[in-house]
């Protein structure tokens, strides 16, 4: 006698790993603002803007205001560490943001997290000074996050500020851009995106560098605005997203842009605290993206 088939009880395969539909996924490791305009909650807000699932490891929490920074804790390493494991073994990754790394201990635990779990579509932001002027890290951590990050990341995107610290002179002008750009290679990063926003001028441009001699020069009219905090922390999440959604470096580069200068534009007349406020990060939403399938 055969036994009736059941479809309750019916049992269906599971797809493949590399078939089953799952959103782009973007992991900022990075420092708290309490005040919300820069990082891990602009990542956050930037991520899901453009359609991607963010997730955390948080590096510091920081006192912080539109004013300025008041304090700083570092989260102990093994709890980094611990982050950053339980997010890519069950999860998974397609790119990852890196922002605020306050000592070396904490970049040498990321360098190695990145290499265990072999993460692509690294955007490594070398937060250094925040908006207010108040600087984010020990002096000891630049040269060990050029030596164990560089060469790990994907792309690099300093400001000025964090370009002169790296390379021990001032970049004045928006001709000295190119010599600061192969300066930033030199130290071993792939690519490189130098931010000229801190440049005086109507224009702003941005260089793009990477490969044998490959640049791609970005220029736009300066928004007037008292609304700057966290736009370093946008753009390179806005990087990573892209990138999580699978675009080249350039386009990626491209679109972070045109995002960010929205976001910028949306926020500019609107009052948040006394100091420098944040973005409209989400300006234009995307709905989540679906990936595979």
């Amino acid at each position: 006698m055969t036994a009736d088939h059941n479809p309750s009880t019916a049992t269906h395969a599971e797809p493949a790993p590399s078939e089953r539909k799952r959103y782009a996924r973007v992991l900022i490791i990075a420092g708290s603002d309490s005040g919300g305009g820069a990082g891990i909650q602009a990542d956050l807000k930037t991520c899901s803007a453009l359609g991607c699932y963010g997730m955390t490891a948080i590096t510091a929490i920081t006192v912080q205001n539109t004013l300025g920074v008041s304090g700083i804790h570092g989260i102990p390493v093994d709890i980094l560490r611990g982050q950053i494991d339980a997010v890519v073994e069950d999860i998974g990754a397609d790119a990852i943001k890196i922002g605020m790394l306050a000592t070396p201990e904490v970049v040498h635990v990321v360098a190695d997290a990145i290499r265990r779990h072999r993460l692509r579509n690294v955007v490594l932001d070398p937060v250094m000074v925040a908006t207010s002027g108040d600087r984010l890290i020990a002096p000891e951590t630049a040269s060990v996050l050029v030596r164990e990050l560089f060469p790990l990341a994907t792309v690099v995107t300093p400001n000025l500020d964090e370009a002169a610290l790296l390379l021990g002179h001032g970049i004045e002008g928006i001709d000295a851009l190119e010599g600061a750009v192969r300066q930033l290679l030199d130290l071993g990063a792939p690519a490189v995106l130098l931010k000229g926003g801190h440049l005086p001028g109507e224009r702003v441009v941005d260089l793009l560098g990477h490969g044998a001699g490959q640049r791609l020069r970005l220029e736009s009219a300066r928004i007037a605005t008292h609304n700057g905090h966290g736009t370093g922390c946008t753009l390179s999440s806005a990087i990573a997203a892209h990138l999580a959604l699978g675009l080249s470096l350039e386009d990626a580069v491209s679109q972070a842009r045109t995002y960010i200068l929205g976001a910028i534009q949306a926020g500019a007349d609107v009052f948040t605290g006394a100091g420098h406020g944040p973005l409209n990060h989400g300006y234009a939403p995307r709905a989540q993206v679906v990936l595979g399938g």
